[in-house]
């Protein structure tokens, strides 16, 4: 599996365990009366929160905000011309929350892999300012 397919299903996996249609997913066990106890909560919404930050970090710095505004119209596009040639239907929500989290997991995924995609077609790296 190459470097970006792991990056993206990291993604999509902090975005599913978040939220997604099914009973298995941290915002539903934070509202649930019987969930898991208060200790394994925080300890969950902690490893959400650092995923969270990693990839908002290193999105925002290889491809900026609009860059991820710009992948996300593509990936919308790509779902538009899927719909019109008969491949999706977007009449069932649960597959709609599925798509939804597809399509934010690949704007975090290529986010974190843009600086190593730049550095192969440049052959220049990118590195945060230092002060020295």
């Amino acid at each position: 599996m190459g470097t970006f397919t792991i990056r993206w299903l990291f993604a999509f996996l902090l975005l599913a365990a978040t939220y997604n249609p099914t009973q298995v997913n941290f915002l539903r066990w934070l509202t649930a009366d019987n969930g898991p106890s208060t200790s394994v909560l925080v300890l969950t919404g902690l490893v959400l929160l650092v995923g969270y930050i990693i990839y908002l970090r290193a999105t925002l710095r290889s491809i900026g905000p609009f860059g991820m505004v710009l992948v996300l119209a593509l990936v919308g596009a790509l779902l538009w011309v899927a719909y019109d040639l008969g491949w999706l239907d977007f009449r069932n929500p649960t597959w709609n929350t599925w798509i939804g989290l597809v399509a934010l997991s690949l704007v975090l995924g290529i986010g974190l892999s843009w600086s190593h995609v730049r550095r192969r077609l440049s052959g220049q790296s990118d590195m945060d300012d230092v002060d020295e």
